[in-house]
């Protein structure tokens, strides 16, 4: 499946940002979804994940509270929310699909990211 982000930008911290992700395929539903993020300097870290119905979530500890995944299965979409941006939330975000699980080693397929960047 590929993947398209969007959404990202630069905001004050305590700022929000909502993210998405288009993919092409039709089949969208059947995959799990999940953002990922690489800040400089840094290897690539898991945010967030949700299941193919979307009740299923999964969070970082960094981002729990702060952070909210969702998905419209009609627009083949996935969305990241994101509120109480920090400095620390600087990074390129990517979104990913997974066939058979939520565990962020079972994620591939990664879109193009897009630049988030939170000034304090």
């Amino acid at each position: 499946v590929q993947l398209q982000a969007s959404g990202g930008g630069l905001v004050q911290a305590g700022g929000s940002l909502r993210l998405s992700c288009a993919a092409s395929d039709r089949t969208f539903s059947i995959y799990r979804m999940g953002w990922f993020r690489q800040a400089p300097g840094k290897e690539r870290e898991f945010v967030a994940a949700i299941s193919r119905s979307g009740v299923g979530r999964n969070y970082a500890d960094s981002v729990k509270g702060r952070f909210t995944i969702s998905r419209d299965n009609a627009k083949n979409t996935v969305y990241l929310q994101m509120d109480s941006l920090k400095p620390e939330d600087t990074a390129v975000y990517y979104c990913a699909s997974s066939r058979y699980g939520m565990d962020p080693s079972d994620f591939g397929s990664w879109g193009q990211g897009t630049q988030v960047t939170v000034s304090s």
